[in-house]
């Protein structure tokens, strides 16, 4: 034990002779009891054990404080999120950038990942130049400070030779507090150590880098990252065991990985997220105020940002220096050293720095370097002197790593009751220069730490590559995930080139379809309606409208005249999949057992109504009341009904039951049945459109146009396009996605309605899951797990794009839904999800849109306008319920038709009144002929 203390006093070294060793016991006395004079005038910094487990209890109940949502406000350990949540999982490869500000030095480093064959560990190059911070950019203009950091990034890729011309991922290593809404976003709430650059504070850090490097480089910054979580990424490239980061240099902070359910400024509960202590700020509150001397007072007061970062004054590199010059000055003014003699430079601020502490402790040459120091700074020390001014530098940074170890202990305390362990195994990765130049701090670290968490078995690793490198493994990881992402969901996004070819395409179907000949995927069929309701039409009318899962039996009481009104009466049946594709006699018998039980309903079975028959598939039609169905869509497939009149199919399920008769008037298609609904409305209604399981349009053609017609003299006629066939002859392959192609696969009408199938709101769905099972076969969401649910066609029903991209619903929400799919899902995996459903129904509201701007400039064209002014009646789940595709429809038609001002009108009571109107509008006519 003497021995050892002696050696720590650099007073004493090994001697068999007696006398020396009797002289060499005096010196060392003479050295204790100047150390215990120093521990007695210090005696506030010497902190025990209780003392510290005391700290440690305050630090995690201010964690605890500061995760909560409702306390977050008054906390002042903030704990940041980092949106840090991947670590390398090995498959990372290639060059990143990565830039560190946050110290006394600004460094630039490109960083080389390489996966080399037959190595299970992956090979990591680097490259880094130091530059210089002059004060005054610390302190000045936040534009001066980011074009400096801009000007060393470009002159180290000429220094390395590094391609200005390439795109290169960055990570930003930026060591101050932020508000991170995104891994590569970042608000800087406040400036720490000795920054204090002007008009930064409340911006974004990424984007500020951005706009100053946007001049002469082509970096994408892809990270924005702590240096102290940049510290636990390097190490945890090593050691996976490493969850917490720590820094302990210029500044000091500490970050860890946090259970997701516990941090609620962000969403999401499964998992874990790496939270930025910022603990640099404890004891703002006062938390520490019974810890401090009139020394971190003094130093306080001094610093340009009083009452802010306690914690770091009493700790970092930045101030330990300082306090002990204020300590050897005040001891001097009390005549307790070097005679009560205050020279001008012991006077001076910064004239002892935490470099000339870490030398005065030196094991060997301590006593000799703090003799120097005193030299230099014009005293002469006496012996005495020198041992005091040394035992000052031990007990300021013991006390720095007391306070380091305590809060850490709170750190390892939590991370193993959120984990329920009795041991908790850990790893820290640490850096920082006062931890790797000080002689003695790393190992009175470890020491007090162990002791404070003896259940907890802690492992110390160094970053010898400092917080950069972990900056860049976090962009690596960052770009592996984006790239994957970005590769599968590029192939949905259309260009405006694109657009204005598919528009192209979709003006050559319809032309071609009005042929007489044709053999256009766009029928283009006639519809025998000439004319829109004037208000004249009267009467009491049955409606009927089969076109998706459900059937619908519609009684219309229209009235004509000052208060000219529609009334309805109706009644919903479903249609049971074995309906839908067994034969056509089950099908129109099920149809006809529901009017029967409607007119059941509304008591009206004995009357023989006219009817308007709402059929919304492809029909060939010689007249108003005759239909020849071409082929069926939207799921239906029911045998013996492609190629025969739907309307005697239905007069003869009627005989076969014999229990009520009706005038079969009309047979509409639902986006004409929509169309003369909104006309009713609107005279300038003109176009119907149907967004919903399926998609369709109709419009009001000339009659000279139309070929497959013998009508002479009329003028117009609606034409049903059923747009939804466009692209069966591969017109469309080149923006059809593999996702498409497994969708039209596991169809029931492989090779058809391709248009319909890139759409509707029957297979928006069904891509989305495609994409979904992709992404999750290649890891990148829900764990790589591929569930049966995943693997289940139609679970991913189109009402929940609906729901998920909600502007209200929050990210917790998209979770619920996915879990009632059997999805078990993170925060991250609900923020792709997200991006799929964007991805998919903008895709469609675009196409649907391309394919309207055909229509409206066909019609200008056709009547020779400069200007059209003309409204389409939609109708649809998909337009009425999706929270965007209406709006992205719409821009898409002013974007690809700037000559037409299109109106859009909203079909309220669906293509069931229409049907009656038309029958209505058709009777009349009738009359009159």
């Amino acid at each position: 034990m003497i021995r050892r203390g002696v050696e720590e006093g650099n007073i004493l070294t090994h001697s068999a002779d007696s006398a020396s060793f009797c002289l060499s016991l005096l010196l060392l006395l003479f050295f204790l009891s100047v150390s215990l004079f120093v521990d007695r005038f210090l005696y506030a910094m010497r902190l025990h054990d209780d003392q510290l487990r005391d700290i440690s209890a305050r630090f995690q109940a201010e964690m605890k404080k500061g995760l909560s949502a409702e306390s977050n406000a008054a906390a002042t350990l903030k704990m940041l999120p980092t949106h840090v949540c991947s670590t390398p999982d090995g498959s990372e490869n290639g060059e990143f950038l990565a830039v560190d500000l946050g110290g006394s030095k600004f460094k630039v480093l490109q960083v080389k990942v390489r996966k080399e064959a037959g190595r299970v560990r992956r090979s990591v190059e680097m490259q880094e130049q130091t530059y210089p911070l002059p004060k005054e950019l610390l302190i000045g203009r936040g534009v001066e400070l980011f074009d400096h950091v801009s000007e060393c990034l470009k002159d180290f890729l000429l220094q390395k030779k590094i391609s200005l011309e390439k795109k290169h991922p960055l990570g930003f290593t930026f060591s101050f507090p932020c508000q991170q809404t995104a891994l590569n976003q970042g608000l800087l709430l406040n400036w720490s150590k000795n920054y204090w650059a002007r008009g930064l504070q409340g911006k974004d850090m990424v984007n500020t880098l951005r706009q100053a490097i946007s001049r002469g480089m082509d970096v994408d910054v892809l990270a924005l990252v702590n240096d102290t979580v940049g510290t636990m990424m390097t190490c945890g490239f090593d050691d996976q065991h490493c969850e917490v980061g720590l820094i302990i240099g210029t500044g000091t902070n500490a970050c860890y990985m946090e259970e997701l359910r516990h941090i609620d400024l962000v969403e999401g509960d499964e998992g874990r997220m790496c939270v930025n202590t910022e603990w640099g700020a404890f004891g703002d509150d006062g938390a520490l105020d019974d810890y401090l001397t009139e020394f971190d007072r003094d130093i306080d007061a001094a610093s340009i940002n009083p009452g802010k970062q306690c914690l770091e004054k009493m700790v970092s590199g930045l101030y330990l220096g300082e306090l002990v010059r204020l300590v050897v000055l005040k001891m001097t003014k009390l005549g307790l050293l070097f005679d009560g003699r205050v020279t001008d430079a012991l006077r001076t601020k910064g004239k002892i720095t935490t470099a000339h502490v870490a030398a005065m402790e030196q094991y060997k040459d301590g006593l000799k370097n703090t003799r120097d120091i005193l030299l230099d700074l014009s005293l002469n020390p006496s012996p005495d002197d020198c041992i005091a001014v040394q035992h000052v530098c031990t007990v300021v940074s013991f006390r720095s790593s007391n306070l380091v170890a305590a809060g850490l202990a709170a750190i390892l305390t939590r991370i193993r009751q959120n984990r329920k362990l009795k041991t908790l195994r850990i790893t820290v990765g640490v850096d920082g220069t006062v931890y790797k130049t000080h002689p003695q701090y790393a190992k009175r670290l470890h020491k007090v730490v162990r002791r404070l968490v003896p259940d907890c078995h802690v492992r110390f690793v160094l970053s010898e590559s400092g917080s950069s490198k972990g900056a860049a493994m976090v962009t690596a990881v960052a770009q592996r995930v984006t790239a994957r992402r970005h590769q599968s969901l590029s192939s949905f996004r259309l260009s405006r080139d694109q657009l204005r070819s598919v528009k192209a395409r979709m003006r050559a179907g319809l032309e071609a379809g009005l042929k007489s000949n044709s053999h256009s995927p766009v029928k283009m069929l006639p519809s025998y309606v000439f004319r829109t309701p004037d208000g004249t039409e009267c009467g009491k009318y049955l409606a009927l409208d089969l076109g998706g899962t459900n059937f619908r039996v519609l009684l219309v009481k229209i009235r004509s005249g000052l208060r000219r009104s529609v009334r309805l009466y109706n009644k919903l049946y479903p249609i049971p999949l074995e309906i839908m594709q067994g034969t056509g006699e089950e099908l129109f018998d099920h149809i006809v057992h529901c009017i029967s039980d409607f007119l059941d309903y509304v008591g009206m079975k004995k009357a023989r109504l006219p009817l308007g028959f709402t059929f919304s598939f492809p029909c060939l039609q010689a007249a108003i009341n005759v239909g020849t169905l071409v082929s069926w869509t939207k799921g239906f497939k029911a045998t013996d009904c492609e190629g025969n009149d739907v309307v005697d199919m239905l007069r003869e399920a009627i005989k076969r039951r014999n229990e009520f008769d009706v005038d079969i008037v009309a047979i509409v298609n639902d986006t004409v049945g929509t169309m003369m609904s909104c006309a009713y409305e609107d005279p300038q209604c003109e176009i119907g459109l149907i967004a919903g399981t399926g998609s369709n349009v109709c419009y009001m053609e000339e009659l000279r146009n139309i070929e497959k017609n013998g009508l002479g003299e009329m003028q117009r006629m609606c034409i049903n396009t059923e747009w939804g066939g466009l692209g069966e002859d591969g017109c469309l392959d080149d923006i059809i996605t593999e996702y498409d192609n497994a969708v039209d696969r596991e169809s029931i009408n492989h090779g058809r309605q391709r248009f319909e199938k890139l759409t509707s709101g029957l297979y928006l769905g069904e891509v989305v899951r495609q994409v979904l099972l992709d992404l999750t076969r290649r890891g990148l969401l829900f764990k790589g797990r591929v569930t049966e649910a995943l693997k289940t066609p139609g679970i991913f029903e189109t009402k929940y794009l609906s729901q998920i991209e909600s502007d209200r619903l929050a990210l917790l929400q998209v979770r619920s839904i996915l879990q009632h799919l059997g999805l078990d899902s993170t925060c991250d995996d609900s923020i792709i999800v997200k991006e799929v459903c964007g991805a998919v129904s903008r895709r469609a509201a675009q196409l649907c849109g391309a394919g309207m701007a055909a229509v409206v400039d066909k019609i200008r064209e056709n009547r020779g306008l400069d200007q059209l002014n003309i409204t389409v009646g939609v109708d649809g789940t998909l337009y009425k319920l999706h929270p965007h595709f209406s709006t992205v429809l719409q821009e898409t038609v002013v974007a690809l038709a700037p000559q037409c001002y299109v109106t859009y009108l909203l079909s309220e009571e669906g293509s069931g009144r229409g049907a009656a109107l038309i029958t209505a509008v058709a009777r009349r006519d009738q009359v009159e002929m």
